[in-house]
């Protein structure tokens, strides 16, 4: 439950046909950069280049005091709040909402992803219509610097990455003031429930409840 072609539909995404070319989503990490860049200069007429490879789409809003670094992408009907910080290499996709304070750093997100308020999202990928809580977080990189490890079970896959936050398939809801913590895998359709410490892979139609107890939806 944690191969790209589980966790989303490659449909809702400009970086679908990118990720199709990818076993595990994590391994797209590293060209973020590079695909937008590449995507950016072929937009079209509907997205402006508002300053060096940072493209925005005609209908998306962005806040006076956000800040857009490059490259990144900003999808049409997004809504980007006061005081976003897009740090750069950034694909937003349609419909979004990256609200007040937000931070995206090497990011994907899919159409209709809300990440409203106080977020932190680093080298992370979120699903359709994926949503983050108030003040929940991903952490990206290991308290004591070392590679980025993905468990479930006993299954262990290195993942040969020292930066890795959390993959959130699709329709998944994430509570107000969690922390995914380094290499967080959530399974389409699962619940995170709020001010957990979530580690592993969550799997899909699943919650995640306090203290790790993890729950099949009925």
């Amino acid at each position: 439950m944690y191969k790209t072609c589980e966790l989303y539909d490659l449909n809702h995404s400009l970086a679908g046909t990118y990720l199709s070319g990818f076993d595990y989503p994590w391994q797209a990490l590293k060209g973020i950069q590079d695909l937008i860049l590449s995507l950016g200069s072929a937009l079209g007429e509907d997205y402006t280049e508002v300053s060096p490879t940072v493209w925005v789409h005609k209908t998306a809003t962005i806040a006076p005091t956000a800040y857009l670094g490059a490259p990144c992408i900003i999808g049409a009907g997004t809504e980007v709040r006061h005081c976003a910080f897009i740090r750069g290499s950034a694909l937003v996709g349609e419909n979004c909402v990256v609200g007040n304070s937000v931070e995206l750093k090497n990011a994907i997100l899919f159409d209709n992803v809300q990440v409203p308020h106080f977020n932190y999202v680093g080298d992370s990928i979120l699903g359709y219509k994926s949503h983050m809580g108030a003040g929940s977080v991903t952490s990206n990189v290991k308290s004591d610097s070392s590679l980025v490890t993905v468990k479930d079970g006993e299954v262990r896959i290195e993942t040969g990455l020292k930066k890795f936050g959390a993959m959130l398939g699709d329709h998944v809801e994430v509570g107000c003031n969690s922390v995914l913590n380094p290499g967080t895998v959530v399974g389409r359709h699962s619940n995170i429930y709020p001010t957990s410490c979530v580690r592993g892979v969550v799997p899909e139609n699943s919650i995640w409840k306090t203290g790790g107890v993890v729950v099949k939806k009925v």
